[in-house]
């Protein structure tokens, strides 16, 4: 004799184990092209800023050269402009300290951009600050360049 009450449970349990499989995986992958997204932008930032930088005719247009070469680079990545744009030292990591970049030849220095990136749907108090991405670029300005007055 066969029973038949059991019918239909199983698209049920598959259905349940496939939410609870599917949507922690699916919120997985958002996070991480979130931080992607991110990672990849401010390394674009970088390297934009240090090639502005190193092809200026003054440090008054470097600096304007270098905030329009970040604000673009973000905005690729559809990102705002919150971002920190530091020179260090060439060598030394984006956390060293911070020095004034010169257009003189030969000059070398590590431009970094540095954004904090909020994970979607998680509240600040579980994530603190959010996740720091750092994009570092290191310029060396051209051994035999003029630089203007």
């Amino acid at each position: 004799m066969r029973r038949d009450d059991d019918a239909g449970t199983a698209i049920v349990e598959f259905v349940f184990v496939a939410v609870l499989v599917m949507v922690p995986l699916v919120y997985l992958i958002a996070a991480v092209a979130t931080v992607q997204r991110t990672t990849l932008a401010v390394s674009q930032a970088a390297r934009d800023a240090g090639r502005a930088f190193a092809t200026s005719e003054s440090s008054d247009e470097a600096r304007l050269r270098v905030a329009a070469a970040v604000r673009l680079a973000l905005a690729d990545q559809g990102l705002d402009d919150e971002a920190e744009v530091r020179f260090v030292a060439a060598g030394n990591g984006c956390d060293g300290a911070a020095v004034t970049p010169r257009l003189a030849p030969g000059a070398e220095f590590t431009v970094c951009v540095i954004r904090r990136v909020r994970l979607p749907a998680v509240p600040s108090v579980l994530t603190g600050r959010g996740i720091r991405s750092v994009g570092a670029y290191t310029v060396h300005v051209d051994d035999f360049r003029q630089v203007g007055p």
